[in-house]
């Protein structure tokens, strides 16, 4: 799968050694990050030496400490790391005083403006076409997630209002990536996702500024070859389901996104098996769609496969197109073949047997 050209700037080759922060956080984050440490570490000589650095993050460290991430965390993974891979976070459905959520924070803090999340169903025939291949790309910085919200009581109780952002700047670099995602894909066509029929200023602002990307000065035509369409969140939704097909690239604000892609990881049999890469110009981070799942947690069968892929989504973006090609292929290879599967696709099989079986076939 091809997603972008690599965000880092040093050249692969001069890379003598390669440093990963691992912030595996709650529930079975701690059990699908090893998953995908030895996938990496199964690709041998392939890619240089690998370090993998430990790093503090989640709503457990928060209620023993009080912060949910660390300054340390954060400074460490600027100044030391080439990229990282975070496992999944609790956060409380309740307001916890004192707590906001560290992959949000993360985000923000890395100018990690871009959440890719692709959505891919694996062929009986290895060299059939897949019934679903879109990709979600969701703006990460903005939207709801400022966590601006305040509560006032009014005339008839409790009142509670949200901050919604959305500016040009977040909707037009996302546009960009949008664009060129698509346009290195074979169907090149994009489908900007909007509810500005309702929210004609804040999502009136996303849709114009993507659509004009065309228009930037020095693109010259760049997306001549790019099909635009749009459609209404909720419409988009009910598509997703009815007819998957008709999608290649969705680009939406942060909320939508999160929504239509984790929608549309049904469309593949389970959360478990979609990735994603938190992405800016200079950093990016695997994270593995699902969350941390606290009722299967420390039972061994959680599924590994979406943090796998998510490795192999964080290679090929700082340059290491040939190493994620054989984990991709190796994990393709495993769910077509179906004996080796976790719960939540019908198998019995434990993480650790899943894991087993992928590095074997990298």
């Amino acid at each position: 799968m091809v997603f972008r050209v690599p965000i880092r700037s040093m050249a692969t080759a001069a890379r003598q050694s390669l440093k990963i922060g691992m912030l595996p956080a709650d529930g079975i984050g701690r059990e699908v990050l090893p998953g995908a440490k030895a996938a990496i570490l199964a690709l041998g000589s392939s890619i240089p030496k690998t370090e993998f650095i430990d790093l503090l993050a989640g709503f457990e460290y928060f209620t023993k400490t009080g912060t949910a991430l660390p300054d340390e965390t954060v400074e460490t993974l600027k100044n030391e790391c080439d990229c990282a891979l975070f496992g999944a976070v609790s956060s409380p459905s309740r307001k916890v005083t004192g707590y906001s959520s560290p992959i949000v924070a993360l985000r923000k803090k890395m100018d990690l403006y871009a959440n890719i999340r692709p959505v891919k169903s694996v062929s009986v025939n290895p060299e059939g076409k897949p019934g679903v291949d879109l990709v979600v790309i969701r703006e990460n910085t903005e939207c709801l997630y400022v966590k601006q919200e305040t509560q006032t009581v009014g005339e008839h109780g409790k009142e509670a209002r949200a901050t919604r952002l959305i500016t040009e700047r977040a909707s037009r670099r996302i546009g960009e990536l949008a664009f060129k995602m698509a346009l290195e894909r074979p169907h090149k066509h994009l489908t900007v996702i909007h509810k500005s029929n309702v929210l004609s200023i804040t999502d009136g602002l996303f849709r114009e500024t993507v659509r004009a990307v065309p228009t930037l000065p020095g693109v010259d035509g760049k997306y001549d070859d790019v099909t635009v369409a749009e459609q209404l969140v909720d419409s988009a939704v009910y598509r997703l389901f009815r007819e998957p097909e008709i999608y290649d690239v969705m680009v939406a604000p942060n909320l939508y996104g999160d929504i239509l892609s984790d929608a549309a990881a049904a469309l593949v049999g389970s959360l478990g098996l979609v990735p994603s890469v938190n992405a800016g110009d200079s950093f990016v981070m695997g994270e593995p769609v699902h969350g941390s799942a606290p009722d299967i947690a420390g039972q061994n069968i959680a599924n590994p496969l979406a943090a796998i892929r998510s490795a192999a989504m964080m290679l090929r973006h700082i340059g290491y197109g040939d190493g994620a090609n054989r984990i991709e292929r190796a994990v393709d290879s495993v769910l077509r073949e179906g004996k080796v599967l976790t719960p939540d696709l019908g198998g019995k099989s434990k993480t650790s047997e899943v894991v087993d079986e992928v590095t074997k076939r990298i």
